[in-house]
């Protein structure tokens, strides 16, 4: 249990990361990350700090997609998480 939640505390951090770091990247008008990397550190337990740092630093938040699917996948993987954790305990 420990592994996994210092896995999703990494993927999270990257996460935020990765939107900071576009961010400034953007400002400066060098190369991007591509969006789908955003999204395959969101599907891979990074929602959460992708979702943040989104709002944070006010990036990606004009792209309707951006806005409609992330949170969407951060609730969604997250509540699954949540529900097989009770279901496996026995709640």
């Amino acid at each position: 249990m420990v592994y996994i939640l210092a896995v999703l505390l990494a993927v999270n951090l990257i996460g935020f990361w990765q939107c900071y770091s576009d961010k400034r990247r953007a400002k400066k008008k060098r190369w991007r990350i591509p969006e789908k990397t955003f999204f395959i550190t969101a599907f891979l337990g990074g929602g959460i700090g992708v979702w943040t740092g989104m709002y944070l630093f006010r990036h990606k938040t004009k792209h309707w997609y951006f806005v409609v699917f992330i949170p969407l996948i951060t609730i969604v993987e997250y509540g699954l998480a949540i529900w097989l954790f009770y279901k496996t305990i026995g709640f």
